[in-house]
């Protein structure tokens, strides 16, 4: 569930981020203190530029594992497997719809126009390629486990981080 961005949590977010947030339209998931790890993001900026990352990993210690998996060369593994597992790429196929169809709702909560430049496009590389494991593990965080097989993946072999609050969905609090 995207639950509201409190003052607390945006001051949390450009700690984590080292930045001032952009498009935050809520958290997308929690730790069970708490604490964002992840933000949902409009897919168009305020600046106008195009974001197709809708669920963006803000917390340090999952984005610290994704980079450690990612240099271990684990991508180029398991986009070979999406090449070759037929049930693992029709589940892989359908987290890219997924992420798609909740982008275009978030958007249109936000009262934005489709995003015709990223209408295709979700994040990570899905559905062929594994390329961003930060994107895939915002994913999987964000909308519960069993939607996004490799982000799914990823987290099962993440051990330094803290647990998620609860079984995260992609419903909006309208």
């Amino acid at each position: 569930m995207i639950t509201e961005c409190t003052e607390a949590d945006f001051a949390v977010l450009q700690d984590q981020l080292g930045r001032i947030p952009r498009g935050v339209v809520g958290i997308a998931a929690r730790s069970t203190s708490g604490e964002p790890l992840v933000v949902a993001t409009a897919p168009r900026l305020e600046d106008g530029t195009p974001f197709p990352t809708t669920f963006y990993l803000t917390h340090p210690a999952y984005v610290a594992e994704c980079s450690r998996l990612e240099a271990s060369g684990i991508m180029a593994e398991w986009t070979a497997e999406i090449g070759e597992d037929e049930e693992l790429a029709v589940a892989y196929a359908a987290a890219h719809r997924a992420y798609l169809d909740v982008r275009s709702e978030i958007g249109s909560a936000a009262g934005l126009a489709e995003v015709v430049e990223i209408k295709d496009y979700s994040a990570g590389g899905m559905p062929t390629r594994v390329k961003c494991l930060h994107a895939l593990v915002g994913h999987s965080l964000s909308a519960g486990l069993g939607i996004n097989p490799i982000g799914d993946r990823a987290l099962s072999f993440m051990t330094d981080v803290p647990p998620l609050a609860e079984a995260a969905t992609t419903e909006s609090t309208d």
